[in-house]
């Protein structure tokens, strides 16, 4: 049976059977040395001259060679420990030896952090990035943080849900991702920019507490703290309000925070709750960073940004916009106020931010279909439209809606700050570049005509200098 190199200090005297990769090899005399890596750590294996075929076998092994080693666990000779490993006070005593699979030499060291080496050349070959000590813990990281997220509100009695992927193209801010149907000629998809809709019909349905670990897709610029595809907690609530929805989301976090991170401390609890206006008179940003030292990277500054505008001018398109979505519950209850004034209308929205990111939103949501196509009204659509495009959504109104509201914290960049890291792309298993490839699989690409043909798609061609 296989040992793990993390619980070799407890087999001293044992003969054990290890996997893994060779994560470096010395040449000491006629000793060799390799230092064997799996998921779990670092152990030193010895090959001695006692055993002249094994000492020829191991003069093979390369870095990254993948190998199976049997031996005996023995304690280091006394000022030969390690303190810095989990495994420095042993070492495994190698008797026999199998090479699993050779590697070439990797494309950039991997005993390092990795950022001296260029952002392409680590995603072309993110799986051996991925082998950096580093990049393990920021997945690791991840991995504790989802797991403490669900084992929390599975105790505050919420639902876990999924919500589709396939769904149905929307105007909620970005750009849609959109996918051809093969059955319904001229007809798409679309993936969805967060499952708002879906947690609204939900909340219609009488689940009044769910949540979803949720993956999001917008079609938008990218940047350090932006991906095409991102990771969020999706939470919605029934019979709630907004304290009690900042309430749940603070105490999540704090118990996170100490429970994953306890390295990490919490500047000001309880959060505070700026509103908008004040944010952008005080501090020029409705993203703060609070942190009294900026220079502590264990500091985190969370605070709520509240009472938004309800809407935007556009003055390229000389219209109004939501500020969140239209979805969003104004603070005003009268639809014709809202029309006459959006100027002054203010929103059930507020933002969550840490150390100066934006890490999540919310609101109060519309339960009224009046005040609904009031909002798509003054954003410039007449209400046939408004109940044409949510159709669904205005026939669900029609079968006794709770008021509800909900939140979604982001994932990867809540992780990205826990994790000191300068951009989401480190703490996401396999990223796309700044510019939206996936340079592993050379995506986006080009599909074959028969593909074309099925979804009975025509390619248009750009002409030359057009």
């Amino acid at each position: 049976m296989r040992t793990l190199t993390n619980d070799t200090p407890k087999k001293i005297g044992e003969s054990i059977l290890l996997k893994g990769w060779v994560h470096a090899r010395r040449d000491h005399g006629k000793l060799i040395f390799i230092d064997l890596r799996d998921r779990w750590g670092i152990v030193q294996v010895v090959f001695n001259p006692k055993n002249a075929k094994l000492l020829k076998e191991a003069d093979r092994l390369r870095s990254e060679w993948v190998v199976a080693v049997e031996g005996v666990v023995k304690e280091r000779p006394k000022g030969m420990e390690n303190p810095e490993l989990t495994t420095g006070s042993v070492e495994v005593e190698a008797q026999k030896l199998e090479v699993l699979g050779e590697s070439k030499t990797p494309p950039f060291a991997l005993y390092t952090n990795g950022y001296e080496v260029g952002e392409e050349n680590r995603l072309k070959y993110r799986y051996l990035d991925l082998r950096r000590e580093r990049l393990k813990k920021n997945l690791v990281l991840r991995d504790k943080v989802i797991a403490f997220i669900r084992e929390y509100l599975h105790k505050k009695d919420f639902i876990e849900i999924e919500t589709p992927i396939l769904t149905k193209s929307t105007p909620e801010g970005a750009r849609d991702y959109v996918v051809p149907s093969r059955l319904y000629p001229g007809k798409f998809y679309a993936l969805p920019q967060s499952p708002q809709q879906y947690k609204q019909l939900l909340m219609v349905a009488g689940f009044e507490r769910y949540f979803q670990i949720a993956r999001c897709f917008r079609d938008e610029d990218t940047r350090g703290d932006r991906q095409p595809e991102f990771t969020q907690l999706d939470l919605e609530m029934s019979f709630t309000t907004e304290d009690e929805i900042l309430d749940i989301t603070e105490s999540l976090s704090t118990a996170l925070v100490e429970h994953v991170t306890p390295e990490k401390h919490i500047s000001q609890k309880p959060f505070p709750r700026i509103s908008y206006r004040e944010a952008m008179e005080k501090y020029r940003t409705d993203k703060p960073d609070l942190r009294k030292n900026k220079d502590d990277s264990n500091e985190l500054a969370f605070a709520f940004i509240v009472d938004f505008p309800a809407f935007e001018w556009r003055e390229e398109e000389k219209r109004w916009d939501a500020v969140h979505h239209p979805f969003t519950a104004p603070k005003t209850t009268d639809p014709a106020m809202l029309k006459r004034d959006p100027a002054a209308q203010l929103a059930q929205q507020y933002d969550f931010v840490l150390n100066g990111y934006e890490i999540g939103g919310g609101s109060m949501r519309i339960h009224d279909s009046k005040m609904l196509e009031a909002v798509f009204e003054v954003m410039g659509h007449t209400k046939e439209e408004a109940r044409q495009r949510f159709a669904h959504l205005f026939e669900a109104f029609e079968y006794g809606v709770p008021p509800h509201g909900g939140i979604a914290p982001g994932i990867d960049r809540l992780i990205m700050i826990l994790a000191g890291e300068p951009n989401i792309r480190e703490v996401i298993a396999f990223p796309k570049t700044g510019d939206a490839r996936d340079l592993i699989m050379d995506s986006p690409s080009e599909i074959d005509k028969k593909q074309f043909d099925e979804l009975h798609i025509q390619l248009k061609k750009k002409t030359h200098g057009k």
